[in-house]
């Protein structure tokens, strides 16, 4: 049997995918977005999806859980927003703690936006270490870089990972990958000439660079486009304009810059072609913009899952000394 992990705020399913290519076999997804929801039901029909507020789930039936897992909302420490913190209303690593004292995992994942790394949250992050280390586990705070991992944009995650506190010492961060993410535009040459644009070679090579993060914005705040100001500069410099996503990809005759498609985004998040996403076009960037990479979550997973593994290890070479 694989090691089994339940999620809370699963989105559109990027943490969810990557830990399943991590290994891990999924008993429950919580979500409160009905868009989302359809979204991983369409993916993964076997899942167990439960749409629902995470305020209302209880985590008692999955006692024992090999990995509690999740990306709580990321406003209340974005610095697109007022960094409320704790005094946000949206805050749910609270919910988090208490899901995971019902359920009793042998390892923790959540993340967040870089912002939560910041000092003025500093106190709050030793809080969150706290309650955990009161529970019997041991964590850590890593900033990671998604452009480190295969994916063609910046993205920094902040990364909360613990363990029991007798399993942490198999715990290591994933390292980087040695070869560089691929550029903007030869990962997106294919979907920019598919109508026949024939500016999509030379619009290639001047996007190959790596994307800025990409930012979905919210159902009070935010269309579908690329991101704020500065975000927009930026996919301008690679030769995209950043105000808005694309029904389709250029057709022929196109002259400027070109928008990306939603299919687009996906591919620069991190999501296989296959993945499709449920809703028009503003519900579904918004769902891949929010996304947890699935190549970073497939890293850290792997690294939780290599920690378990080896953490198991004396014990079944026990249980065959006993039995022989």
């Amino acid at each position: 049997m694989p090691p089994i992990s339940i999620e809370i705020c699963a989105g559109a399913g990027g943490q969810a995918l990557g830990l399943e290519q991590a290994g891990f076999a999924h008993a429950s997804l919580v979500e409160l977005e009905p868009a989302a929801c359809a979204t991983l039901r369409i993916n993964r029909p076997a899942w167990n999806v439960v749409e629902a507020n995470v305020c209302a789930y209880s985590a008692e039936r999955w006692k024992g859980i090999d990995l509690f897992a999740g990306g709580v909302p990321c406003p209340p420490f974005s610095k697109a927003g007022k960094q409320l913190g704790a005094d946000d209303e949206r805050d749910l690593f609270p919910e988090a703690l208490r899901l995971v004292s019902e359920c009793k995992p042998q390892a923790v994942m959540l993340e967040n936006v870089r912002g939560l790394l910041d000092p003025r949250f500093e106190t709050y992050r030793q809080q969150i270490l706290q309650s955990l280390e009161a529970m019997g586990y041991a964590g850590q705070w890593r900033l990671l870089n998604a452009s480190d991992f295969g994916v063609s944009q910046l993205r920094p995650r902040a990364i909360l990972v613990a363990l029991r506190r007798e399993l942490m010492a198999h715990f290591s961060w994933p390292a980087p990958n040695a070869a560089p993410s691929i550029g903007v535009g030869p990962l997106l040459l294919d979907l920019m000439q598919a109508d026949g644009w024939g500016g999509a070679a030379a619009w290639s090579e001047l996007a190959d660079g790596t994307a800025p993060t990409l930012v979905g914005g919210s159902k009070k705040h935010g269309g579908p486009d690329l991101g704020p100001t500065r975000a927009r500069a930026a996919w301008a410099a690679l030769g995209v304009d950043g105000r808005g996503v694309s029904d389709a990809p250029p057709r022929p005759g196109f002259v400027g810059a070109p928008k990306l498609t939603v299919r687009m985004t996906a591919r620069v998040q991190g999501f296989p072609d296959h993945w499709q996403f449920s809703g028009r076009k503003t519900a579904a960037y918004r769902q891949i913009g929010n996304a947890f990479p699935p190549p970073v979550a497939c890293a850290v997973g792997q690294s939780i899952m290599a920690a378990l593994n080896a953490a198991a290890k004396p014990k079944i070479a026990r249980a065959q000394k006993i039995s022989v």
